[in-house]
Order: structure tokens, then sequence, then C-alpha cells
């Protein structure tokens, strides 16, 4: 808070006198028409940038509203950062290397720290292993921290060594139910000039849905583990102004529709126009209809609608939140004064400037499912049938007792839809009413309650819910992402034989927020999306081909016939039912509780400066990358391609994250180095043994290698011998023989989760460069950050009218000094029959950093350049 020279305002809140920068006298005569995040952003800029460059992002930001865009830059100062377990292990695995790698220079490591505060939730490890029984969370947790032992010890040296690292331990939640519930301040109390200031809570986390915590006015995004190392070492996140989009709300929900209908909705229209990391943010009347939790459950989506934000500003609902969450009334009344006074307080009749904007009428929402491959392709609830009937499967044998698409996983997970309370009493309602009519899912199902707090238990409890839940096979099986992340544990017996005799095709049905096939299980490439009580309803019926609308969801042993109108509770019956539940106390007494984990506690860890390496780990490996020898991959040369695939290739097909196949080469890889073959764990749990996780590089049954279309998985041709080998050691060859190699794949490329190891893995491989019709914008910005250069391919050249035959080369000119943010490069296609294609490809870059980056090799060698120029001796700084 050093900065004077923007204009201050004073505010007293409970007799306390603080400062906070004057954000409606920045904004001028625009204060209105500019978006509220753009306000927060101006804010930000007041109080961390300095001097000309500030007063030049000020004005730009200013500028906004006469286009509606703008191509400037800005430098953004987070406050915090937010991780979970399998992001910020292979960040603080990184941390610890070149904490080593400084040492061995002679450098004291310790000045390689986080400079502002780091909370690590421990949720993506939770495996759905005991289910369907009372004591599910006990056996699970036990499992997890068997499993995890190393790694969690690791973190916890983390936490002892490394200044302003938290650890939230397992069974504490999910962390973005977790930052609504206990980290968010929505304004925050800063020190600074002698002085108390007043701030808001601006945040980034390195986990695509971070933007959740939007739901309660508090801007947050999702980054790459590689960008957030970035931030935690001092510098902020430079970022182009970006395009905000308005999503004009009007009306109210009907009866029975609920904030998952809203979510999928907004989703599909979002998506229909094209957002593509935009600012979205939320505006008009209907806003003020809808909860500060009903609105979280549509801000978490952002990535599924291609957005970096899904904004909702401070109002009555926020205060309204904060206090159902027991957030003190002194604290309350600071986020009111501060907000009102800031001019950042949500006018229902505001029409800001935007880019573009949408309309949607609340009322006009019905109930939704979506699916079954991808979160935007919304479909009635009752449609199910007719997706799945289009995709043709023929049963090569009959099954006496199964549908042919049974439902093998049924799953309430998520922070998306676990966090609003309202969702849970819907579901713990359906539940009620099924038990009384004496209805069970049918044996073949999974099922599963994965709340995103503790709190969660308490309030189900209250409201007489939690023994209804339990009767119909939806026993709480922990606190934790479980099937949502790929944590659904092994498929029931009776499906997997199911499967091998061809006779069904298994379905998943979940109120998560992403459904790629091979996500929630290896084995299934087949998902719903779909509220918490329409999930109790699906697996009560068995059935994903059956249409809830028209048929019924069970008959009794009598004959009587069971529908979801039967079954579907009233907006009474869920306010009565919520009123009863809540109690303000239940959420900082479950998180001291959890937080209180014995079994995490008494796990042993290290507390030297340097991390003690085991070679012989199978789980944290000392990466080569985080090594003073290592620089940038830019330049002018002549490569093969690597892999060549087509659309919408996420981030689980370049780096899964669920179960590791028995029969696959990386298990291969860790039985040979002494692990158990039937206890592998998930992809995700190896994320700190880089010699795994490149060794699992694209290793997806759904992923199509158009070079050699019909390899095995995380196979490709090696060109020059002719032969069809494993990634890993197709790569080795082409590094042994010189030869460089790139990527070619088509729209969206990286879509889904924020994981650094999508890029790491590309790095490890060689991949110098992608070519890619479109990015999505996390893996674009974890490549840079991993000193991988991103391409856009002209319009109209795909994956597909390229053609590429084996032999053919891709000539990129890459030269450092020619990079620069949306800059033309020459691309030349070599055909092995000797003809030339040249075309120009765009850089996909947008800022300076960024491209500093790329000339430095990517944020870890630019770190520890940095650290040597700053406290080497003159012969280190040489280096």
């Amino acid at each position: 808070m050093e900065n004077t020279e923007t204009s201050c305002m004073r505010l007293v809140v409970a007799g306390q006198e603080y400062l906070a920068v004057d954000l409606p006298a920045l904004c001028k005569d625009k204060r209105n028409r500019l978006p509220v995040v753009l306000r927060l952003l101006m804010e930000n800029v007041a109080r961390n940038m300095q001097g000309a460059e500030k007063e030049a992002a000020l004005a730009a930001l200013l500028a906004w509203t006469d286009t509606g865009s703008s191509e400037a830059e800005i430098a953004f100062q987070p406050g915090r950062v937010l991780m979970h377990d399998t992001t910020s292990t292979p960040a603080l695995v990184d941390l610890a290397a070149m904490r080593s790698t400084l040492a061995e220079a002679g450098v004291d490591p310790s000045v390689l720290n986080a400079s502002l505060p780091v909370d690590v939730s421990v949720d993506h490890s939770l495996a759905v292993e005991a289910f369907a029984r009372k004591d599910a969370p006990e056996l699970n947790m036990a499992f997890e921290i068997r499993r995890n032992a190393e790694r969690y010890s690791f973190l916890r040296w983390a936490s002892k060594v490394l200044r302003g690292v938290r650890i939230h331990p397992p069974g504490t939640g999910i962390m973005h139910t977790i930052n609504l519930e206990q980290l968010a301040t929505v304004v925050a109390v800063e020190e600074g000039d002698g002085a108390r200031w007043l701030v808001p809570d601006m945040m980034i986390g390195t986990d695509s849905h971070t933007p959740m915590v939007n739901g309660i006015g508090v801007l947050g995004w999702g980054v790459g583990g590689l960008e957030a190392q970035t931030v935690m070492f001092g510098m902020p996140t430079m970022l182009r102004i970006p395009d905000v989009v308005g999503v004009r709300l009007t009306g109210a929900l009907r009866p029975g529709v609920l904030a998952t209908d809203l979510a999928l909705t907004v989703t599909q229209r979002l998506r229909a126009i094209g957002v593509s990391g935009e600012f979205v943010e939320f505006f008009g009347p209907g806003v003020s209809m809808l909860t500060a939790g009903e609105r979280s459950v549509v801000a978490n989506m952002a990535p599924e609608y291609g957005a970096t934000t899904g904004f909702f500003p401070v109002d009555g609902h926020t205060l309204d939140y904060l206090r159902q969450t027991g957030r003190t009334a002194a604290h309350i009344e600071r986020v009111e004064t501060y907000s009102r006074a800031a001019g950042l307080w949500f006018d229902p009749a505001a029409e800001p400037t935007y880019t573009r904007a949408i309309h949607i009428e609340l009322d006009a929402i019905d109930m939704h499912i979506a699916g079954p491959r991808r979160p935007q392709d919304l479909l009635g609830f009752g449609d199910s049938a007719s997706a799945l009937a289009s995709l043709g499967f023929q049963p090569k044998t009959a099954d006496a007792q199964m549908p042919r698409y049974p439902v093998a996983i049924a799953a309430i997970t998520s922070c998306t839809n676990t966090s609003d309370p309202r969702l849970l009493i819907a579901a713990g309602l359906v539940a009620r009413k099924a038990r009384a009519l004496g209805l069970k899912a049918p044996a073949w199902v999974k099922t599963s309650l994965g709340p995103g707090s503790a709190a969660a238990a308490a309030y189900l409890a209250r409201a007489g819910l939690t023994e209804d839940l339990s009767a119909v096979g939806f026993n709480i099986v922990g606190y934790g992402c479980t099937t949502c992340i790929g944590n659904s544990g092994p498929l029931p017996q009776a499906i997997q034989k199911a499967v091998a005799r061809g006779a069904v095709h298994p379905v998943a049905v979940l109120s998560g927020n992403r459904n790629f096939p091979g996500r929630v299980h290896p084995d299934l490439d087949l998902g719903f999306l779909m509220s918490p009580p329409l999930v109790i309803a699906f697996a009560l019926a068995g059935d994903a081909e059956r249409d809830l609308r028209v048929d019924p969801v069970q008959v009794t042993a009598s004959g009587k016939k069971i529908y979801l109108r039967d079954l579907w509770p009233s907006r009474e019956e869920i306010d009565a039912a919520l009123m009863q539940s809540q109690d303000p106390s239940d959420y900082p007494r479950a998180f001291a509780m959890a937080t209180a984990n014995p079994l995490w506690h008494e796990l042993a860890a290290p507390d030297a400066e340097l991390y003690p390496w085991n070679p012989a780990s199978t789980a944290l490996r000392r990466p080569p990358f985080a090594d003073l020898s290592e620089g940038s991959m830019l330049g002018r040369y002549s490569a093969f391609p690597l892999l060549v695939v087509e659309d919408d290739i996420t981030t689980d097909h370049i780096s899964p994250a669920s179960a590791i196949p028995k029969d696959s080469l990386v298990a291969d890889f860790l039985v040979a180095s002494g692990d158990d073959r039937d206890d592998l764990n998930v992809f995700a749990s190896r994320r700190g043994n880089w010699e795994v996780m490149v060794r699992a590089a694209f290793h997806s049954k759904t992923l199509k290698n158009l070079l050699a279309p019909g390899a095995p998985v995380a196979h490709t041709l090696h060109v020059p011998s002719g032969e069809v080998v494993p990634l890993w050691e197709a790569a080795q060859r082409y590094r042994a023989s010189g030869d460089s190699v790139v990527l070619v794949a088509g729209e969206r490329y990286g879509t889904g989760s924020s994981r650094d190891w999508a890029a790491k893995g590309q790095r490890l491989l060689g991949i110098r460069a992608v070519l890619a019709n479109s990015f999505e914008r996390i893996h674009r910005s974890n490549l840079i950050g991993m000193g991988v250069l991103p391409l856009r391919m002209p319009a109209g050249m795909t994956p597909a009218t390229l053609d590429l035959q084996p032999g053919d080369r891709i000539e990129i000119d890459a030269q450092p000094e020619g990079i620069h943010p949306r800059g033309a490069i020459g691309v030349a296609l070599h055909r092995l029959d000797g003809r030339a294609e040249h075309f120009n490809a765009v850089v996909a870059v947008e800022t300076q950093l960024e491209v500093d980056l790329l000339r430095a090799g990517g944020v870890i060698p630019s770190t520890l350049r940095k650290m040597m120029e700053k406290h080497g001796t003159a012969a280190d700084r040489a280096i």
C-alpha cells in the first residue's frame, strides 16, 4: 500500500477508520458505463502500479467504454493464491527443485519463497472406494491417507518451510466451497502507510473453477500452476484489458427449476456465441432474484462456457450469504459500507457498456441435463434417450437384468452443485419421498454423495434428511472432488462383466461440471450433467435412456408406477427444509473439526530448508526442467509432427487425472519401480514424478491421432523408422537424432482443467510449438509458461485440410526477436514429394511478459535467472 499518488477516501466502520482508493473519482463520469469487473481492475491498478505506466493503464480502462475493447496491458496483483493438492504438488515440487538448484549454485535457497498468502486445499485425492454405507467417509479417508502419505508429507514440509503457505487437510472440503465459506472476505483489510486500508478481495486459483467465488462478488479466476508461480514469487500477472460479455437476466426461475438448470443454459448460450477467454458479468433485474448460492453455481461453470470470469456484483444477497456462513457483524458491515462507497454495489437497473451482450429470461428456463460428452450440449431433462439413441449402440448379447445404457455411476459430486444448500436439500427431499415409497437404486448403480464441505453433514442432519439419503444409497463418502475429478473408484462388478460381454454401454450421471469421455472413469465415455435431485431420480431409474417426462422412475413391487412428479419437491417444501437446516455456527465449527484431522497431523514431515529427494520414489522426483541449463525453445527449425489431433482435445486427454489402468505402459513402469499393480492410485497422484507424467501424456482411449489412426493408446508413428511406438519412446528417438517435433490440433485445444502437467508433458516430449485453430485460455498460458510456442493457424485451415502424411515436415520461423503479441510468423509445410506450402500463423501470445517468458524458456528458467542475478555472485550472474 505504498502508492500515495491516487486520491483516497476515508470510511468509518464500527468506530474504526479506514482508507480506500477513491474509485468513483477515478471512474469520473464513466462510473456507470464501466462494467463492475473493470472497476475492480481499475482499483487494483491504482493501488499497485506506479508512475506513467499506472496513468496509462487507468486512461486505457476509462477509454474502454468508447469501443468495448482494448489492446492495452495492465499489471494485476492478486491478494492471495488458492491451489489444490494435485496442482500445488507439481508447483511446490518445482519450487523445491529450484531451491535445490540455487543451493547447488551457492545461493541461499530460502530466498525463494512465496511473497503472498497461498492456501492449499487437499481435495483432489479422495476416491470413492467405499459407498452406500455409513462409515464410508472414515474408510475412504484412511484409504486416501495411506495411498498418498509420501505426497502429503511433502505438502506438510512445504507448509513448514515456505513462508505464507497454508495447507487445509483432507476432509476440510473442496477448495472452491472452502473459498466461499471460509477464505473469501469480499472486502479485505490491509496495513500500509501507517493506516488500515479497505481493498476488494481479489485472487487467483490454480483450478479453472476458481470463478465460483465470483458468485459473492470476489473477482478471481483460474490460472495455470505456472502462472501462479510467477505471482507467488512477487510478480504481477499481466493481462490485456479484457473484453467483457454482459449477460442480462430478467424474470425469475419457475418452481421446480434449479440453479443447475440456469448454469447449463448459460453454458450453452455463451458457447454458442463463441466466448473464449472474455470476462463475463451478469446484470439486469433477474440477478436480484438469485441467491448468492445460486449465483455461485452459475459462476462456477465459467470455464465450461469459455469465460475467464462469471461475475456477480455485491448486493444484499451477498451479505445474507456471509451471515449464513458465520461471518461477524463487523465483517458484514465493512463489506456493505465499502461496496456502496466505492461504487461496487449492484444496481439492478444499471446498463453498463459491454463488448457484447446476451439476454436470458429466467422464467423461460426449464429443467435440463447436458451431455453425453460435453457440458455445452444442452438437453431437456427427458432427452437423454434421444441423445443416446443417436449413438447407435447395438449390444452383442442381451442382458436380462440391465438396460443397454445402464446408469453405472450416479454421483452427487463437485463444488458446482453441492456448495448451494438449496440443491442438496432438494436432493434430500427427493430421497425422502423415494424412501417412503420403498424405492432403491438397482444393484448395478454406484451411488455417492460428496459435498463441498463438512458443514453439509450438519445442515442435512438438522433438516432430517441424512437417513433418507442413506436409504436410497446416497451416503456421504467424504468431502472432496471425488467423481467429478475422476476419483470415482472401481465400477460395480455387474457393470464390468456386462461390458466385457458387450451387453451394455454404461453411463454416468453426475452433478459435476464436466462429462468429457474418460474424465469420470477411464472406462466411461458417456455422462450427463444434472442437478443433485435429478441424479437421485436417474439412479433410482438405473436406465439412462429413461424419459423421465413421461416414463415412470420405477414401478413398485405392487405394480404402482412412480413418476418424477411424485418425487419432486415444491419450492415451499425446499424453503421449509432449508429454514429448518440453517445454523451459521455450522460452518466455522465443521471447518475447525475437519482441520484437526488426526491422520493428517500424525504424518511425519521433514523440516530442512531443502527437500530430501528420494531417487527411488515413484511419487516425487526432482524435475529436469528446474535447472539452470534449461532455455528457450524458440528459433528457426524444421519439425516432424509428433501428434496430429482434432477438435476439443481436453487437458484430460493430454494429461489424465483418473485411475491408472493396470494394463497400461504407465502401470508397467510403476510396477518395474516396485509398486503394486493392484494399488496404483490415479494419474493425478503422480504429478510430483516427471518420469510417470511424461509417460502418461496423451494417455486417453478416446484420443484419435490422425498421424497413426490405429495406434494403441499413447502411441504415435516415429516417421524415420516407420514404427508405431510409445510417445515417450518416439520423443526420445527424435531427440537423439537432433530432430524437432511439433503438435497440430483443431479447435479449443486444451479445454478443461487447469493442469500444468498438460503443458509440462509436452515440454518433456520436446514439442517446440503447437499449431491449433484455437486454444483454451489457461492451457495457452501454461504452454507459454513451459516455453512452448502456441500458434493459431489461418481461418479455414484445419488438421483435416492439412492432410499431413508421414514424412511431411513443418518449418517454423520462430526467432526470438520475431515473436510479438498477436504477431504473425512464417510457417512452411514441406511435403514428402517435394512440394512446399507457405502460410502465416498468429502467435497466440497476449502480453509482453508472455513474450519474455518464451524467450527465457518459461517461468522456471526465467525465475532461476532472476534469482541468480539478484542473489548470486558475479560469476553466478554470468550464467
